[in-house]
């Protein structure tokens, strides 16, 4: 039997995960498609429904469904009626029956810089597979409107996908990447950042409904904390990419050797 030559073996595409917090429809994740669609095996397992604000909540309590759809050229879709997590657990597990080489999230119609990255279900289904030992990204616009303009999104998710499955990237990688809204011109290229301490101070509003019973609407303004300027929320202030390295190990190793010595 003759040996396999390196030039016969025919190397298989790597297979890349997509999916979302705002929908399998949402224009955020058909622009993310178009991007790395030559890049790989594109494989798309997202919500049925917008899920924003999911954080990394999983579905307990009612079971989940999953169905074929049609959305895009040559590329398996399907629609999940849980949260962003359940869908990355799904399609590991039902959908490829292996992890992925990659997996991406968006492109989230929102910013997911500082804190929000707590609350997003985009970066909760990248920190999901980082935790699955799959490389992650979470990719974000700084526009909330459904006709928004994603050139500039779509030209910096090929380049980050693309450098991520030239490194080999470690299997626990998750990067947080926000993009401005701002003509893809006038981006300036990216920023490797830290997370700003910023937050939302919130407040809210009472009203009552036609029986008489209170409601309440949750409001607040964003607020930046944080004036330095090696910060993602600097960065998309300045027209840069952001992109913030984050881990799911939130353990505080600083406070951890203090406690080891003082509270003997």
């Amino acid at each position: 039997m003759a040996k396999k030559t390196k030039a016969s073996v025919k190397k298989e595409p790597p297979v890349i995960l997509v999916t979302n917090d705002d929908g399998v429809t949402a224009p955020g994740i058909r622009n993310l498609v178009e991007a790395v669609k030559d890049l790989g095996k594109i494989v798309v397992v997202a919500p049925d429904k917008p899920q924003s604000g999911m954080g990394h909540a999983i579905t307990i309590g009612q079971p989940l469904r999953m169905h074929k759809i049609h959305t895009a050229e040559n590329v398996e879709t399907w629609s999940c009626t849980g949260t962003p997590v359940d869908c990355v657990k799904l399609a590991v597990d039902k959908v490829l029956h292996r992890k992925p080489d990659l997996c991406i999230s968006g492109i989230n119609h929102g910013a997911n810089h500082s804190i929000n990255v707590i609350y997003s279900g985009t970066m909760s289904a990248a920190v999901e597979a980082a935790i699955e030992s799959i490389p992650s990204v979470g990719f974000s616009l700084l526009d909330y409107s459904l006709e928004a303009d994603f050139t500039g999104a779509r030209k910096y998710a090929r380049i980050i996908v693309e450098k991520m499955l030239k490194t080999k990237s470690d299997k626990h990688t998750v990067l947080n990447v926000n993009i401005p809204s701002v003509p893809v011109e006038f981006l300036k290229g990216m920023k490797i950042c830290r997370q700003a301490y910023a937050k939302y101070v919130e407040d809210f509003i009472e009203r009552q409904d036609p029986h008489g019973r209170h409601y309440y609407w949750l409001t607040g303004e964003f607020v930046n904390f944080d004036k330095g300027k090696d910060t993602d929320v600097w960065a998309l202030a300045n027209n840069y990419v952001s992109v913030v390295p984050v881990q799911f190990d939130m353990t505080n190793y600083v406070l951890k050797t203090k406690l080891e010595k003082s509270w003997k």
